[in-house]
């Protein structure tokens, strides 16, 4: 019994020191998607603040495929000390119950432990130039008469773009194909090159290609107009009354990660957060 006691506040006696000291070495983030998407851009930032605060590299992984299954199984297996970090979106809690335990092995809630939300974005629907539809309703319009011979691009099977493509697909009562790439960018590629007519996409990664005029925005889908897009409707006013869709990114670590690690963490991310929002 005094030895457990013993030990017991040799661990309690350790956590400041801990936190004080971390990070001793490089930090990798691993993102679970593909470069110059929403979760690499908002990881690449981290990164950059993290390593300010606290003078240590924070350096971004990209571990792609399987709509994030990939790269989120990489980063709940690894050691829990923190150093290595995952950014996270709504595509792996979508995986929950999309995929088999077989397929994602993975369990967020037991195998990943939160430290702070970083943000979440309206989506925009966008179309190939040569589509002749100039509204949302034409698109629609258009899509009915085609059923089936429209395709829409995603960066993956179960991704917020997929979800929110078969959102849109129900309410407007439309049969558009899923066309799934392997990330964000080679969708965007894909939209903008005319092998796919539509595609749902974060606002700020698609909006320098909205502005450049290589893809038509036709409506946006949050509950109020983009302040990144203010002259495109959402999708409500331009005819889909109550259709929503955001995404939302936040940074976890492996479950077991030491709590003052976790709370030095979540104090920079909050305060970076804070700086770039506020």
């Amino acid at each position: 019994m005094l030895a457990l006691a013993a030990g017991l506040l040799g661990v309690v006696a350790a956590a400041p020191s801990l936190a004080q000291d971390y990070p001793t070495h490089a930090v990798r983030i691993v993102v679970p998607f593909g470069a110059g998407g929403p979760a690499d851009v908002a990881a690449r930032l981290i990164g950059n603040a993290l390593q300010e605060s606290f003078g240590q590299p924070f350096v971004v992984e990209n571990r792609t495929g399987a709509g994030g299954v990939i790269g989120t199984v990489e980063a709940a297996k690894s050691p829990a000390d923190g150093y290595t970090l995952l950014m996270m979106s709504n595509t792996q809690t979508a995986n929950e119950s999309l995929l088999t335990p077989e397929q994602r092995k993975y369990e967020l809630m037991r195998d990943l432990a939160p430290i702070a939300p970083v943000n979440y974005s309206d989506l925009v629907i966008v179309v190939n130039l040569q589509v002749p539809a100039k509204t949302l309703q034409e698109f629609i319009t258009l899509a009915k008469s085609q059923p089936g011979k429209l395709n829409y691009a995603s960066s993956g099977q179960g991704t917020p773009y997929h979800m929110a493509g078969e959102l849109f697909k129900a309410m407007a009562g439309i049969n558009v194909v899923h066309v799934p790439y392997r990330n964000s960018g080679e969708a965007r590629s894909g939209v903008i090159g005319g092998q796919v007519q539509m595609m749902i996409d974060a606002v700020p990664a698609m909006a320098p290609n909205i502005a450049e005029n290589q893809v038509r925005a036709l409506a946006t889908t949050g509950k109020q107009r983009s302040t990144v897009l203010p002259n495109v409707p959402t999708a409500g006013e331009a005819g889909t009354a109550g259709y929503e869709a955001t995404i939302w990114l936040g940074l976890m670590a492996p479950a077991s990660t030491p709590k003052p690690v976790i709370d030095k963490l979540n104090a920079a991310v909050n305060a970076m957060v804070k700086r770039s929002y506020g």
